[in-house]
């Protein structure tokens, strides 16, 4: 387990024990079994996107909606539609052309309780679902503001983003990039749709840009974290608790923050982004804490 402080998070625990549940329950609502042959398509949807899961995003977008007094029933739509996004990236990265993974939060990947073809038409669909939950006026009122959370996830997810970084990701298998090589790499792979979550609770809050661009630095700051946990995580950690298979990274030859690092220095990095990330909610007071908490969280996680 990773540790940093030996404080509890009082906050977080709750909260994201409700978010869970709530995105679970939409998930169940709004993917529902129909009476035809695409019911293999939903269960196979609903075996990726519902159980497991820390639901970070979602929580994310709660939290920083919260400092700007968004209506929580927005805040979980839009948490919904960028999980329908990261769930889609799982179910690709887990094919045998990609990460080849059998496990997934405990229980077999899409493309082994079922078959490579259905899983990836639950990713195209989820995909295609997050953007349908997004344009929704039951998301926001708004059109303009809807408008904008659609155009602001696309790019976090495609080739300026998550897909790019993916990219890159494959072609770094068997190579030795550079410290700022790998950075780049993750703040698109895993930083950009952290990063849309935040920008996500500004949109909907009509946030200044100033409040923006702090949200953006603590972002960045919380993705690079967020990925050297998960890197020490696949070096050093269980598997029974991680629920999918660990020291993939090594075994494919793939550089990380530890093979670069060595992994106590990974640690101190990964403290030193979590203040960084602090430091950049300062305008938010105790109003934050929560963000503050879920940054913390990043580096402690056991899974």
């Amino acid at each position: 387990m990773l540790t940093r402080h030996a404080q509890p998070l009082p906050e977080i625990g709750a909260s994201m024990r409700r978010t869970q549940a709530d995105i679970d329950l939409l998930f169940e609502t709004l993917l529902p079994d129909p009476d035809d042959a695409r019911r293999r398509l939903y269960r196979a949807m609903r075996h990726a996107a519902v159980g497991g899961g820390k639901r970070l995003r979602p929580l994310l977008v709660e939290a920083c909606a919260g400092l700007f007094d968004v209506p929580r029933s927005s805040a979980l739509r839009a948490g919904l539609a960028v999980e329908c996004i990261h769930v889609h990236s799982l179910i690709h990265d887990d094919l045998p052309c990609m990460d080849d993974d059998d496990l997934r939060h405990g229980k077999p990947t899409v493309h082994r309780a079922y078959d490579e073809a259905t899983a990836v038409l639950a990713g195209d669909a989820l995909l295609a679902f997050g953007f349908e939950i997004l344009s929704d006026p039951a998301t926001h009122p708004s059109a303009e503001i809807r408008c904008e959370l659609v155009r602001e996830l696309a790019a976090a997810a495609g080739a300026g983003g998550m897909a790019g970084g993916q990219m890159l990701d494959l072609l770094a298998s068997g190579g030795m990039p550079d410290l700022d090589s790998i950075s780049r790499l993750q703040r698109l792979k895993t930083g950009a749709l952290i990063g849309w979550c935040l920008e996500a609770g500004a949109i909907m809050g009509a946030a200044p840009a100033e409040l923006r661009t702090g949200l953006r630095g603590y972002a960045q700051c919380l993705g690079l974290a967020f990925q050297i946990a998960d890197d020490l995580l696949d070096n050093q950690g269980d598997e029974a608790k991680a629920g999918k298979r660990l020291r993939k990274d090594e075994d494919q030859g793939k550089a990380t923050f530890v093979s670069l690092l060595g992994a106590e220095r990974a640690r101190r990095q990964a403290d030193m982004l979590v203040e960084q990330a602090i430091a950049h909610l300062h305008a938010f007071g105790e109003r934050s804490r929560l963000l503050r908490e879920i940054v913390e969280f990043a580096v402690r996680r056991d899974r």
